[in-house]
């Protein structure tokens, strides 16, 4: 990896953790679109490569979140359980998935989950 790929990675990477950090997740909605374009990943290399790295920042976030007080583990417990699940099945079904098609229903999410959060909320 040349010296300004390793620069865009590293803020793509710090991008995210800001994102995931200030919202609780989210960051794979910037790095995906990151990683295609600054690093040149073919889109299913970009997609699992963002669940990769989200996976640790999210873990991050979560013990910051946990150390505050901010995080009930009650109440997160049965949307881990069919969070894994969810994404064991999305797993195995991503390699038969178009990706145009991928991408479109990514673009339909984040902009679902924008008029969501600025409207609905």
């Amino acid at each position: 990896m040349t010296k300004k790929k390793s620069i865009q990675a590293a803020v793509a990477g710090g991008a995210a953790g800001l994102i995931n950090g200030f919202f609780g997740g989210g960051g794979g909605m910037l790095l995906v679109p990151l990683l295609s374009r600054w690093l040149d990943l073919g889109d299913r290399k970009a997609f699992a490569t963002s669940v990769a790295v989200i996976l640790p920042l999210c873990a991050l976030s979560s013990a910051i979140y946990l150390l505050r007080g901010g995080l009930e583990l009650s109440s997160a417990l049965p949307y881990l359980l069919g969070g894994a699940l969810g994404g064991i099945l999305g797993g195995k079904l991503f390699k038969h998935m178009n990706m145009l098609w991928l991408r479109r229903g990514f673009a339909l999410l984040i902009l679902y989950a924008g008029v969501r959060t600025a409207f609905f909320v």
